[in-house]
Parts: C-alpha cells; structure tokens; sequence
C-alpha cells in the first residue's frame, strides 16, 4: 500500500475519532444544561451532595426513568374539591395550632399523592419524584417538612411555622393541578379567606 495512502487512512481514522469524541461531549453538554435548567435548586443540592457532576446527573436521569415507570393519574374533580376543602381547613386551623396544622399539611401531601399513584412510604422518594413532575416546588418541601421535623423537637417560632405551611400550599396546589403562582388559598393567617399573594409571597 502506498504511503500517501496510508497516511490518508490514518487522517480520517483520527477525523473519524475526534468527531466522536466531539460528538459525546456536545451531547453531554447539552444534557447537563437541560438539567441545570430542569431541576434548578435541585441540581444544585444533588450536586452537592454527590461531589461529582457526572454522578449527579445520573442520579437525576435515573430518577426520571423511574418516574416514567410510576402509573400516576390526575385527580378527579370530586377528589380535587375534597382536598381543597381539607386544605382551606387546615388554614383556618393554623391561628390555634400551628403544630397541628403543619402536621395536617404534611399529611395533606402524602394523601394526595398516594391518591395519585405515588409511592409514598419514604420521604426521600417522594420528594424525588416530586422534582420530576414539579422541579419548582420541591424545594419548598424539603423545607416545610424540615420545619415540621424541627417543630416536633420543639423551639420552632409561629413565622417559621407560617412560612412551612405556605410551602406546603405552593406543594398541595402543584399536586392538584392548580397554578402554583395563583395564591388562590391566600396565607395561613387568613382563617381561610381567600386573598392575593403578597409581594414577599410573589417572590418565593
């Protein structure tokens, strides 16, 4: 074989290699930034948590797959008018208990998810496939229910408890359909009067 042409070979095996190589580090790329976008804060905290990016992102892909495999339904109307109910009572409830309220809510949650097709035994899980349909409100999860936790140890003032049962809300109105930027069941304080969100609330 002739050199030249030897050496043509070797030049387009090398092309051949390096748009390969180009070609997985575009589609890597491309899905850490559909990620990144997707799941915001929640990146973030799966990213500090593994200490790898790689390692985070699979997580994050796994999650989705399993997701997929979860046979979760809307809720009916009836059901959706009798949680909404049962929320606007946990309201009322908050001015004489907050305890109580916030324990109710966290209950709320798991109801309505089991109620919808979602395992529901651990909270890791739930919270995980929460990220996957609401990526926005997941935060607010993890936080209420750290208040909750923190609540039952006691030490845990009125306005922290105010402020876990409306990222409650924002969880309970992303589950039943509604808009979570609505405030359509106004703050714990309302005694269950419907209001406008707030300016503080507009921007959480």
């Amino acid at each position: 074989m002739e050199p030249t042409v030897i050496v043509l070979i070797v030049v387009v095996v090398v092309l051949v290699i390096a748009l390969g190589v180009a070609g997985v580090l575009l589609s890597r790329r491309k899905r850490s930034e559909r990620l990144q976008e997707r799941y915001g804060s929640e990146y973030d905290r799966t990213l500090a948590e593994t200490g790898d990016p790689r390692e985070a992102e699979a997580r994050l892909v796994e999650r989705e797959k399993r997701h997929a495999s979860l046979d979760v339904r809307d809720l009916r109307p009836e059901e959706r008018d009798r949680f909404d109910v049962a929320w606007i009572e946990i309201q009322r409830g908050f001015v004489d208990d907050p305890v109580h309220s916030l324990r109710q809510a966290d209950g709320l949650v798991v109801e309505i998810m089991r109620t919808r097709g979602y395992p529901v035994d651990d909270f890791e899980r739930r919270a995980e496939d929460i990220s996957v349909e609401h990526p926005e409100v997941v935060a607010h999860y993890r936080e209420a229910r750290a208040v909750r936790d923190a609540t039952e140890r006691g030490g845990v003032d009125t306005e922290q408890q105010r402020h876990a049962v409306t990222s409650y809300r924002s969880l309970v109105e992303a589950l039943l359909g509604h808009d979570t930027r609505s405030g359509r069941h106004g703050d714990p304080n309302s005694n269950g009067r419907h209001q406008a969100p707030t300016t503080e609330e507009q921007t959480r």
